[in-house]
């Protein structure tokens, strides 16, 4: 989706919440105050499956927020855009070795959500929750001399094979935020609900008497520093 359209699809929302949240009350209109928020920080990147022995890997994020402040309801609204690179290591061995070692891929991800922020105490500290959509890359080798590597539990698939995964995804968030007037800190759970090796499935790879389906989960854990203003 092209950043023009990104930006309409905000303001949109933010319109919408706006206008459904700023209700009549006895003493007039409680004011409804709209946000921009922006955040960087740190990732930690795996993929749960029984196909591959994985390594967590470590990444960057940075993200930008537009935020709806509801003070006559228990709950915050936001609509965020992250993206981000991670790594992730995937054990292997050379052609005609026994040892394995971990193949380290690259993974880019854009990811937009929606977050209902529960109130814990007061803004000070919420839970935030919500559904995400994820575009990402296809897994990228960093060490082009590590494509022929054979993925430890086959005996013919190679390391270059399995970089085709899916690209569109869809998660859940969960996390903590905590904070006082512009700035926040913020931890967050991200889950993949689909399967991101599905794709692999349809490749007619190369995996000998291994025919076990292809199936893994994204699991995300997000650390930034949030300024608002």
């Amino acid at each position: 989706m092209k950043k023009t359209q990104f930006i309409l699809l905000v303001a949109f929302a933010i319109g919408f919440v706006t206008i459904g949240f700023a209700q009549r009350r006895p003493h007039g209109v409680v004011p409804i105050k709209n946000g921009f928020g922006i955040e960087g920080g740190i990732t930690q990147f795996d993929i749960i499956t029984d196909n591959f022995v994985t390594e967590k890997g470590d990444g960057w994020l940075f993200g930008a927020s537009a935020t709806v402040d509801i003070p006559h309801k228990w709950y915050n609204m936001s609509y965020i855009i992250q993206l981000s690179e991670n790594t992730i290591g995937v054990s292997a061995r050379a052609p005609l070795l026994s040892t394995n070692e971990f193949v380290d891929y690259k993974i880019f991800t854009a990811q937009i959500a929606l977050k209902a922020h529960v109130k814990i105490i007061k803004s000070f500290l919420t839970l935030d929750i919500g559904p995400m959509l994820q575009y990402n890359s296809e897994l990228e080798i960093k060490d082009d001399k590590q494509k022929d590597y054979i993925i430890t539990n086959y005996d013919d698939l190679r390391a270059e094979d399995i970089a085709k995964i899916s690209q569109i995804n869809f998660n859940g968030t969960a996390g903590l935020s905590a904070g006082y007037s512009h700035f926040r800190l913020k931890a967050q759970y991200i889950y993949g609900f689909t399967n991101m090796l599905n794709k692999l499935n349809k490749n007619d790879l190369n995996v000998g008497s291994n025919n076990k389906k292809f199936k893994g989960n994204q699991s995300m854990m997000v650390f930034t520093l949030m300024i608002t203003f």
